[in-house]
């Protein structure tokens, strides 16, 4: 029985240290105020368990006591921005899914008004939910009309759920990603990350002190690749990632 017992400790630090040595970490972090109090934008180089692994994040922080969500439809094509400077945000980055034919894949619900219906699939695991003032990121099993509020998104996969990352996800193709994430407070955030996989960047947003003080509950995934943008109204002015495709909506970050 001790005999047992000693191969099953060693057998848990083993586990444990290789878990150790596949964790991210984040190598350096710069904090930038925005235009607005209560906003900031995070620049993070974190570090991978394996020789050369590198990822460079834009997190965008927000309050919701001074700061509203909006999306934005796009039908017309406009960029990042241009839509960022016309509305006046404070943040910003591409939304969601869209088809061949420019129509959105998902609900879209904008400033009120549904734009595209929800779908039942594999891929729109989650929907992003702005209703009276308040931010949730929802599982699309939990979705229910009755929390439709003034903006709405449905995307996927949920990068993140309960603190930790989400298991199987794809770890082979690596790219650009956009995400927004829920703190469990009143603070919350939307970003772009240089090209990981799905599972590394699940990862990444796992990673202790990634959004500084903030424990990240829950990440949901937007459309990322060739659509990916991010934009941020900087105290001393704006910082830009452009999408190299037109995008059929935006998440944008507007004072209230």
């Amino acid at each position: 029985m001790v005999a047992r017992t000693s191969l099953l400790a060693a057998l848990l630090l083993l586990v444990r240290a290789t878990l150790a040595d596949a964790a991210w970490t984040v190598a350096s972090a710069e904090t930038e105020p925005g235009a607005a109090p209560g906003i900031e934008r995070r620049h993070i180089v974190v570090t991978g368990p394996a020789a050369g692994d590198e990822a460079t994040i834009e997190l965008a922080l927000f309050s919701t006591k001074s700061a509203a969500v909006r999306v934005v439809d796009n039908p017309g094509g406009d960029d990042l921005s241009s839509v960022a400077k016309r509305l006046r945000t404070f943040a910003g980055v591409n939304g969601g899914y869209f088809d061949p034919q420019n129509a959105p894949v998902g609900l879209v619900i904008s400033d009120g008004k549904m734009i595209a219906p929800f779908r039942k699939a594999r891929l729109l695991s989650g929907v992003l939910v702005f209703n009276k003032g308040r931010v949730e990121l929802v599982r699309s099993t939990e979705y229910s009309p009755r929390k439709t509020g003034t903006a709405a998104l449905q995307c996927g996969p949920f990068l993140v759920d309960g603190g930790a990352p989400v298991a199987g996800l794809n770890n082979t193709r690596s790219a650009r990603r956009t995400f927004f994430i829920s703190t469990g407070s009143d603070r919350a955030g939307m970003g772009f990350c240089s090209a990981v996989t799905l599972a590394e960047m699940g990862e990444i947003l796992a990673t202790p002190r990634v959004a500084g003080d903030l424990k990240i509950q829950r990440a949901l995934n937007f459309d990322g690749g060739s659509s990916s943008a991010f934009w941020f109204a900087g105290k001393d002015g704006p910082f830009s990632i452009g999408e190299f495709k037109t995008v059929r909506n935006f998440v944008v970050v507007t004072p209230k």
